[in-house]
């Protein structure tokens, strides 16, 4: 591994390990560096000069929200009456926490969020006692997801 300005550059090693663990993270370090060829403590190394250099960043298990009681999804499109509204609308945005994702974006929104709720009838409270009783937020622009088609990393 090389870092270079702000880019690190990983070798194949490095790609390999991240690979095995990117498709489980519990996946025994002995168990992938017998599969690589080198030992368990050069994984090790590996990893913690990945995690120095930003490339990685802890481990999680994935929640089913469905199986827990969440079965609609929503992106939102918050349009603030002013830019400067941003950050104060954000920490509001950051007690709620059916918010998943927020993302300040180019275009007609000022903000992106990704909502997970119980049903429609949740989803439409949540909007309008919550997300825009913000102060400063002028309207939203509400979409469904009906599935979620494509969820991956990116490839290395």
């Amino acid at each position: 591994m090389r870092v270079s300005h702000a880019q690190v550059e990983i070798d194949g090693i490095d790609k390999e390990i991240l690979r095995y663990l990117m498709e489980d993270a519990r996946k025994p370090i002995l168990q992938i560096a017998n599969k690589i060829g080198i030992s368990g403590a050069a994984i090790h190394q590996r990893l913690r000069k990945l995690e120095q250099a930003g490339v990685i960043s802890g481990s999680k298990f994935t929640v089913s929200n469905k199986v827990l009681g969440y079965s609609t999804m929503a992106f939102v499109g918050i349009y603030l009456d002013r830019a400067a509204g941003n950050f104060e609308a954000v920490k509001e945005l950051r007690k709620i926490p059916e918010v998943l994702e927020c993302h300040y974006t180019t275009g007609n929104w000022s903000i992106l969020i990704k909502i997970i709720c119980r049903d429609n009838e949740h989803l439409m409270q949540l909007l309008n006692t919550k997300i825009q009783a913000i102060p400063g937020v002028s309207r939203t622009e509400t979409f469904i997801s009906l599935e979620q088609q494509i969820e991956r990393q990116i490839q290395l």
